[in-house]
């Protein structure tokens, strides 16, 4: 079948445009030879190159083309389509062209960035722009179509970024539905004493908006809950929400505390998560004076009713307003919501991984998140930074990068440890009065005030050693060092391995994914980086978007990042959520798959392979049906169909063959 004879409209004319980018391309490929070369290929009718086609001037050359009747399908040879086909495509439906008779030749990532030689750059330039013109041919002006949206929200994790994001979605309108894992708002942020560079009280900044939260009228906030179960489709999604008991019920606890004051412990006994582990807490307990909700929550794990049956109960019998039920049950709350931000966060890097540095082999050897609760006035030794012995420390070791900029374990630099380092090392000296040495690579602080900063520490005497620190002991070789830690570093500023005496030591850890990240991403239908962080649409393009729609991404899940920028980026991820749905409709692309029905014998192949849960199973007419609006056009159905009943639009195999053909034929 000729490629004229199988256009839907008659006889196609193609239009070529071939760019430049600058040097990106036309540094490497002869662009004028391939412009010449696409005008011998069978259909094409216009043939043209210019120094950047995304331009608007380059966009005007498509469409005055489109406009004379020159042209009726258009192929741009220039850069990636992930950036610029909805570019072209935008331009070619501005003047009353079908968007779908479009085809991209990738001759930048392709051809000029992997090769050097110019010759055989431009003949693979070639070889793409014949597929790509016999390709388009085949092309059928396909429509997009329209679903409407559900107005409601949901966002997971309730840290800073999960707040300000549902604080701007509440304020606008929209019912918000925030679900939090932990029996309280707040995340890492709450357990701050203060925050870089103004040293502005952690909890003053964010314990009026968790109020906020609270006291909104259109925020439904669920505490001590997971998101179990994810259906459905940008606008249309479908989420089964498990509200694990606190064995209280929230809506008679106000948060008076007797219960705790009358549990069988008089004093706490099990270790204070909100306080890493350096206090410890009753079986009942509330996180932290300001939680949100403030309202008690019963480890079944430690509770002694729970354990053994045998307990008197002397917390339910303080309670005046009946709040605590023992019989209290596992909830699952389901909700129809049109977008989905996930703010779920990060952890800190385990520092005993790195056995050097002596972390959980010293007791004077804390993590800088263990410093953040010594250091705060509502922490469990109120704000004073004391060793075992009862005594200040006289002199303090800070090792940066423990857990980031290491090939061992993430390679990646954390962003916030030099920062937070400084605001530690500010903290200590001001409360002990100690030495603070700071052994670092090298000073990154490239955020608002974050210079200005370093430059007052550095007036405060806080001592700067440039080198990687080689390990921490107990190892005296002189009588300075006898019952200290001895911090051993190559200083690299004054060529020398120095051996630096402390009484206490902080590692600066890293971020990392939440340990269950890999299992959210598959609840979510979205993807990972390598390292683990939540994998944005385009770095730059799209940078809280994710490549299933209507799911958006705000704070530290996406990678590591300071309160600022978490702060924006959940600004950002509302505002995409805000503006699909203000739209009242979202457009679905057409690249999905259909079932030719008389050549599908029914063999149910597709449908458990399908990760969308689009494809489902008409008994009544033994025949596989695609739904559109859940049909992401992966292509997994169409790879496997045995009897090729199934086929995807923008990929259907007449389409697929003879791109390969004009890739053969040239070559």
């Amino acid at each position: 079948m000729s490629a004229v004879n199988a256009s839907p409209n008659g006889t196609p004319k193609v239009g070529v445009y071939v760019c430049h980018c600058g040097i990106n391309i036309a540094g490497v490929i002869d662009v004028t030879k391939v412009v010449e070369f696409a005008k011998t290929l069978p259909n094409v009718t216009v043939a043209q190159e210019y120094k950047f086609m995304c331009s608007d001037p380059g966009q005007e050359l498509i469409q005055k083309d489109l406009k004379d009747g020159k042209i009726d399908r258009v192929v741009v040879a220039s850069c990636s389509p992930l950036m610029h086909e909805p570019t072209f495509r935008r331009a070619m439906a501005a003047c009353g062209g079908n968007p779908f008779l479009f085809q991209m030749a990738n001759i930048r990532e392709h051809v000029s960035w992997v090769n050097k030689e110019k010759g055989s750059a431009t003949e693979k330039a070639k070889a793409l722009v014949a597929a790509a013109v016999r390709r388009v041919v085949f092309h059928k002006p396909l429509q997009k179509t329209q679903v409407p949206v559900n107005s409601d929200v949901l966002i997971v994790g309730g840290g800073i970024s999960g707040i300000h994001a549902a604080l701007t979605m509440a304020d606008a309108g929209r019912k918000v539905y925030l679900v939090e894992r932990e029996p309280t708002i707040g995340g890492h942020m709450a357990k701050f004493d203060k925050t870089f560079p103004t040293l502005d009280c952690s909890a003053c900044i964010l314990t009026p908006k968790m109020s906020q939260v609270r006291a909104h009228p259109n925020i439904t906030l669920w505490t001590y809950s997971e998101v179990a179960e994810i259906e459905g489709y940008v606008g249309n999604f479908k989420a089964r929400v498990r509200r694990k008991p606190k064995y209280v019920d929230e809506g008679l606890c106000v948060g008076c505390l007797e219960c705790i004051e009358a549990c069988i412990f008089k004093k706490g006994k099990f270790k204070d998560e909100f306080n890493v582990g350096l206090s410890l807490r009753k079986p009942i307990y509330v996180p932290f004076p300001q939680a949100t909700p403030l309202v008690a929550v019963i480890d079944p794990e430690t509770c002694a009713f729970f354990r053994t049956g045998k307990c008197k109960q002397t917390c339910a019998e303080v309670c005046e307003r009946k709040a605590i039920d023992f019989n209290q049950k596992e909830e699952i709350k389901e909700i129809n919501v049109g977008a989905i931000i996930l703010a779920t966060g990060f952890k800190t890097f385990d520092a005993s991984r790195i056995a050097r540095y002596g972390y959980g082999k010293y007791p004077t050897v804390y993590t800088s998140l263990e410093v953040e609760r010594l250091v705060n006035a509502a922490g469990p030794t109120g704000g004073e930074v004391l060793l075992p012995n009862g005594q200040k420390p006289k002199a303090v070791g800070i090792v940066h990068c423990v857990g980031s900029r290491d090939e061992k374990t993430n390679r990646y630099c954390s962003r916030v440890c030099c920062m937070y380092s400084l605001k530690l090392a500010h903290l200590i000296h001001e409360r002990t009065g100690a030495e603070v040495y700071n052994f670092y690579i090298d000073m990154r602080t490239p955020g608002k005030g974050y210079e200005e900063f370093y430059d007052r520490l550095m007036k405060e005497n806080v001592h700067f050693i440039r080198g990687r620190v080689a390990e921490v002991s107990d190892w005296a070789m002189t009588p300075e060092e006898e019952g200290k830690l001895v911090i051993r570093a190559e200083d690299t500023l004054v060529g020398a391995v120095r051996r630096i005496p402390v009484d206490m030591v902080v590692l600066s850890v890293g971020l990392e994914p939440q340990p269950d990240a890999d299992e959210v991403r598959r609840r979510f239908n979205i993807s990972c980086s390598t390292e683990g962080w939540f994998l944005e649409r385009h770095p730059k393009l799209a940078p809280v978007s994710t490549f299933t729609d209507g799911i958006f991404l705000a704070g530290a899940c996406q990678g590591p990042k300071d309160i600022p920028d978490c702060v924006a980026q959940a600004g950002a991820a509302a505002a995409e959520a805000l503006a699909m749905i203000d739209r009242g409709h979202v457009e679905l692309e057409p690249n999905t798959a259909f079932v030719t029905e008389e050549f599908c014998s029914g063999c149910k192949t597709c449908v458990p392979l399908c990760p969308y849960s689009a494809i489902s199973f008409d008994t009544s007419k033994n025949k596989a049906v695609v739904n559109g609006a859940l049909c992401k056009g992966c292509g997994t159905c169409v790879a496997a169909c045995p009897s090729g009943a199934l086929q995807q639009n923008l990929f259907t195999d007449e389409e697929i063959f003879n791109e390969i053909e004009g890739v053969v034929k040239y070559v």
